[in-house]
């Protein structure tokens, strides 16, 4: 058996519709069982789409990274730098400047292999070098699997805000790390 090499680094706009069928592949693992599948379908179609991702990689304050293993796309991370809009997730979070890392998502063969650490470390490495004070995040409070995952790479829980998904408000908690 041969090993696999793993590379994480930017993702450009040849990417796109890569990224965006693995977000297909991997969001709904992260949302709460019950959620009706019309709601995941519309929250993919309006925010996770290859031409979505498009958009995203040629914003100048979000950064997307790439994990592919022998050159197959096997997960990614977004970083959102800036203030958050809703005032009380900047007072919740209390990083200036902040970045927020709005999504890290791997395929569910490769979890367990490292490749979420590896994008965790590269988007706290990106999220440094954009001069953030530290980061933050939102994860499902059923997510109890990225919860401790978030813990063991040192973010603490800070309050709480909900998730659109299609139609339904889901609850979420804030986590972030300062630097």
């Amino acid at each position: 058996m041969s090993e696999t090499t793993l590379v994480v680094g930017p993702a450009g706009l040849w990417d796109a519709e890569a990224l965006g069928d693995v977000a297909a592949a991997t969001f709904p693992l992260a949302c709460p069982p019950g959620t009706a599948p019309e709601d995941i379908e519309t929250f993919l179609a309006a925010m996770l789409s290859a031409e979505r991702f498009g958009e995203y990689l040629g914003d100048p304050d979000r950064i997307v990274l790439r994990a592919a293993e022998d050159g197959e796309l096997v997960g990614y991370a977004m970083l959102h730098v800036g203030t958050p809009e809703d005032p009380a997730i900047a007072e919740a979070v209390e990083l200036h400047p902040a970045v927020e890392l709005s999504k890290l998502y791997v395929l569910p063969g490769r979890h367990g292999s490292g490749v979420a650490a590896a994008l965790m470390r590269a988007a706290l490495e990106h999220a440094a070098a954009a001069g953030g004070a530290g980061v933050w995040l939102g994860v499902n409070q059923h997510n109890a699997r990225a919860q401790r995952f978030y813990a063991r790479s040192g973010f603490e829980r800070c309050g709480t805000k909900t998730f659109r998904v299609g139609a339904e408000l889901h609850d979420d908690f804030i986590m972030r790390l300062r630097f």
